[in-house]
């Protein structure tokens, strides 16, 4: 699907999505509880129905209405599963040390760049402790029973390898140690793990090093709501600052979410109705970067990002596919190393900006198209549905000029 984007402003209410970061985490929770719970306020997207079909696969019973599901907890031994993890590198990540606290055979299935993304960690770690990996690449198959034990993770690859294991540990006999042998990234997202695990009955330990986490544990049923997600909420927070009103709803002033951090970095670029310049530290908070580089095109000074290596590991290389977005209109973006150098242009122009199959390509152009001299057309714009399905639905109802077309 390609979609012509023509500028204009938006404007009016808008609630917004829930996060896919709590809900990824409370669906896994519920599931591995003994017992029935049920999330609200779960807005579905390809990478919540991934994780949802992962739980299921493993023994765990869903049953959604709307944006309610109601979860009845793994009460049986699965010995073999096959796990569709679509693009979703959440619900890979998430879900592969579980198969294997749960004693199961499992095979991990994805496609789009999902296949690419590393786990090499688990391979390592995992096989230190009781897993054999059956295969090198997807599809991954794996064999054996987790045990506890010392856990050694780079900090600085993902956090969603710390958070897999804080999911599963808890479901061993025996006391396991995370231990953090590099600075831990994105830790706003291991923070999310911990205060949803604390509320489905589940203990994490801070350590010097790292995390210790009881074994023997078990997860307690619990009603969950999910909050509205800031990393969406990005999107229309720097339209505001490039001139559209849209009044934001459904979000969470005490959110331990780390893209929160974009309503900081907007209050200190934008004053007195211009736009000035940033250097951010995109080490906790690399969803942003898309939005923020879109930001930065429109400032009047030199805007850096930095720490933002991992982003080359994502459904697209971000790095790559931002400065390309941005480029391909008139813009001046310089891939660094490890981010990107944004300078200030006199005005950028229409024209086509490939999706790269990344969702958050496709709604930062969107945003893009709101002030450019001309028409944006976004191939493959469908991209957006693997985490905001309705993004386009709510970019036209607040008067976002946006037409799908047929470039053949």
């Amino acid at each position: 699907m390609d979609i012509s984007i023509k500028p204009s402003v938006l404007r009016g209410k808008l609630s917004i999505p829930s996060s896919k970061s709590c809900a990824h985490r409370a669906i896994i929770c519920a599931a591995l509880a003994e017992g029935e719970s049920t999330i609200s306020g779960v807005s579905m997207s390809k990478d919540i129905e991934a994780t949802i079909g992962a739980m299921t696969a493993l023994g765990a019973c869903f049953d959604v209405s709307g944006d309610v599901i109601k979860v009845r907890g793994i009460t049986d031994d699965v010995k073999n599963a096959v796990i569709d993890c679509n693009e979703s590198g959440s619900t890979l990540r998430f879900v592969i040390p579980i198969a294997a606290a749960l004693g199961a055979d499992a095979e991990f299935i994805g496609r789009g760049r999902l296949p690419q993304r590393p786990i090499d960690i688990y391979k390592r770690e995992l096989g230190r402790n009781g897993v054999k990996f059956l295969t090198e690449e997807m599809p991954y198959k794996i064999t054996g029973q987790l045990n506890g034990g010392v856990y050694e993770i780079e900090g600085d690859v993902s956090s969603q390898f710390v958070t897999g294991l804080i999911f599963a540990l808890p479901l061993l006999e025996a006391d396991s140690e995370i231990v953090l042998t590099s600075h831990l990234e994105s830790r706003p997202y291991v923070d999310i793990t911990i205060d949803i695990l604390r509320r489905f009955g589940i203990t994490v330990d801070e350590t010097e090093k790292g995390f210790h986490i009881a074994g023997g544990q078990k997860y307690t049923p619990h009603d969950e709501k999910i909050e509205g997600d800031y990393s969406q909420a990005a999107f229309f927070f720097v339209a505001n600052a490039l001139g559209s009103q849209v009044e934001l709803e459904n979000l969470n002033e005490n959110s331990v979410q780390g893209d929160r951090k974009i309503l900081e970095i907007i209050s200190e670029m934008c004053y007195n109705g211009s736009i000035g310049s940033y250097k951010a530290d995109c080490s906790d908070i690399p969803d942003l970067v898309p939005i923020l580089a879109v930001l930065g095109a429109y400032g009047s000074g030199e805007s850096v990002i930095y720490n933002a290596r991992r982003l080359k590991i994502k459904e697209s290389d971000r790095l790559e596919t931002t400065a390309a977005l941005l480029n391909n209109l008139g813009g001046d973006v310089e891939i660094t190393d490890d981010g990107l150098i944004i300078r200030p242009v006199r005005t950028m122009h229409g024209g086509i900006v490939d999706s790269f199959g990344d969702h958050r390509i496709v709604m930062a152009a969107a945003i893009a198209a709101l002030r450019i001299d001309g028409e944006v057309i976004i191939k493959g714009a469908q991209a957006a549905e693997k985490s905001y399905p309705d993004f386009f639905k709510d970019y036209i109802n607040l008067g976002g000029k946006a037409n799908v077309i047929d470039l053949e």
